[in-house]
């Protein structure tokens, strides 16, 4: 596909509480777009607080897909994500509008960009269930120095928390023989569809974007999300879903072990070490362009040094 052909496309990146949803809209709002989000939990639906789904009066009218669709109960990859992705920004781009790409799961944000093709690997539930067994039993470690036997390399980008990640590389060594860091590097063979401007959320002194997690988290539980824990607790089997920060951390509170104070310390403190866990992996895409919120007055300022670098990318299109 010469570059002509290519999809032209805005992705915003950054860790959560960046301010990457107010942006997306604000440029949604100068270019004619609609935003695709990027983030591996907002796709649930019935999980509006703890994964920060933007309410109607922060989209402001504009369109914002993959939100809110899927049951907490049902499995959801990076290649599921991928293929519904691609849909919408097909759909959009041939409507006229402007695909405007948004979150923080950096996983999901380089494999749809960079046109990584994942070989599809039959889903063997009672393999996957014996591994949530031990994860049970034995610990998420011990799941993880397994897999760093097998494969280090994708160890080594995976954290203990990313259970399911863990999980889902153990069972595509075991279903197929093959090291998910071999089949990563079969599978960038085709160029990628899309010509992106990619800009990235970022704060020069941390402790801006940890306050600013740790307000969101006042304000989340200010909306009811204790109500939202004790209903997701009363689910069955949701282990792709249970991955969402918020909800574990509020279960001792919820059992009766902490005081609600502890636990939103905790919850505020799993919240900052996520941030910066996202802020390593987008770090390692040498393409985008990264903004500094601390570096401007307010929201505007922000904006405008975003909406800069996107002009600049259309006009050389």
């Amino acid at each position: 596909m010469d570059a002509v052909e290519k999809i032209p496309l805005i992705a915003l990146a950054g860790s959560t509480a960046s301010g990457k949803t107010g942006l997306a809209v604000s440029l949604c709002e100068a270019f004619g777009g609609e935003v695709v989000s990027c983030d591996s939990m907002q796709v649930y639906r019935g999980m509006p607080i703890a994964t920060a789904q933007p309410g109607q009066a922060e989209m402001r009218g504009v369109p914002y897909h993959l939100i809110g669709f899927l049951p907490p109960g049902e499995p959801f990859s990076v290649v599921d994500y991928c293929e519904l992705a691609r849909q919408c920004i097909a759909d959009i781009h041939d409507r006229g509008k402007l695909p405007v790409l948004a979150g923080g799961t950096g996983l999901y944000f380089h494999a749809l960009l960079d046109n990584i093709r994942f070989i599809q690997t039959e889903t063997d539930r009672a393999l996957r269930e014996k591994l949530y067994r031990r994860a049970e039993s034995e610990g998420a470690q011990a799941l993880l120095d397994e897999l760093r036997g097998i494969d280090p390399v994708t160890a080594e980008a995976l954290h203990v928390n990313n259970l399911g990640r863990i999980v889902r590389a153990l069972e595509i060594w075991e279903s197929s023989g093959e090291k998910p860091s071999a089949q990563k590097a079969h599978s960038r063979l085709e160029p990628s569809p899309y010509a992106s401007c990619r800009i990235g959320l970022d704060a020069r002194d941390r402790e801006v974007l940890y306050e600013r997690i740790n307000r969101r988290v006042d304000i989340m539980l200010a909306q009811g999300l204790v109500e939202e824990a004790r209903w997701f607790f009363s689910l069955e089997n949701t282990p792709t879903a249970g991955q969402a920060i918020g909800y574990k951390e509020l279960r001792p509170y919820l059992e009766g072990q902490l005081s609600l104070e502890q636990a939103a310390e905790n919850l505020k403190r799993e919240t900052r070490r996520y941030a910066k866990r996202q802020l390593t992996w987008l770090r390692r895409d040498e393409t985008i362009h990264w903004l500094y919120i601390d570096n401007y007055e307010d929201s505007h300022g922000l904006f405008e040094a975003a909406k800069e670098l996107a002009t600049k990318f259309m006009d050389n299109l």
